[in-house]
This record gives C-alpha cells, sequence and structure tokens, in this order.
C-alpha cells in the first residue's frame, strides 16, 4: 500500500487497481470546520485534475481534485451524517471515495509523503 499526493493537498492510497482518496490534514486544516461534503455517486468516471467533490467549511467552499483518473466504486457516504470528521481524521476515516484506477501510470506524476512535507513546508 502506497499514498501518493498532489499540490492540491489530495492523498490517495493505492492497494493494487483501487485508490482511496481523501483531503490531507493540511487542507482540512486550511479550511478550518467542515459543515458539508458532496461525493459522487458510485460508477462516476472522474477524470485527473477535474473536481469530483465539494467540501464547505465555516470559511469557504472547495472543490476536491481527482489525483488521477477512474470510476467510483464506493463512496464514503458517512460524511454526508458527519462532516466534521473531515477535521479529525482527514487521511483516515475521513475518506471520500475509492476509485478503480484507470492508467496507474497517471501516479508518476504524484509525491510521496517526503516531498509532500516538504512542499507544505515552502507553502
Amino acid at each position: 500500500m502506497t499514498t501518493y499526493y498532489t499540490k492540491d493537498h489530495e492523498w490517495i492510497r493505492v492497494e493494487g487497481d483501487t485508490g482511496t482518496v481523501g483531503i490531507t490534514a493540511y487542507a482540512a486544516g486550511q479550511l478550518g470546520d467542515v459543515v458539508y461534503v458532496e461525493l459522487p455517486e458510485s460508477g462516476a468516471k472522474i477524470a485527473k485534475g477535474d473536481g469530483f467533490a465539494v467540501v464547505e467549511s465555516v470559511k469557504a467552499a472547495s472543490d476536491v481534485y481527482a489525483p488521477i483518473s477512474g470510476s467510483v466504486v464506493e463512496a464514503n457516504t458517512g460524511l454526508a451524517d458527519a462532516p466534521e470528521k473531515v477535521n479529525e481524521a482527514a487521511e483516515g476515516d475521513a475518506w471520500f471515495v475509492r476509485i478503480k484506477i484507470a492508467d496507474a501510470g497517471e501516479l508518476d506524476g504524484l509525491m510521496d509523503e517526503a516531498a509532500y512535507t516538504a512542499y507544505c513546508e515552502g507553502l
């Protein structure tokens, strides 16, 4: 299991041909208290770089961008009733979707944890 990160503060944890996607703890911290999460339906196709979810906080609403292309096999429907979980466990139980990866080659442009940590330190 390997985790990759984007410059837009999304993460994807890859196991085989499936990726679990969410936003990073850094992003959750920048948003403040999350009050609403809108996720795509199972079966939805998402393309790398496209907005696939919306997170609303007391400060702002933000799109969540797909780190790679694929089709949604599961959405974390529990976030609809408990959006605050994003602040509590952004890189754990508060994942957004699980996708079937369309092209694993798209992972090549993403950062590993050390590179992402260094990127955040420079912000």
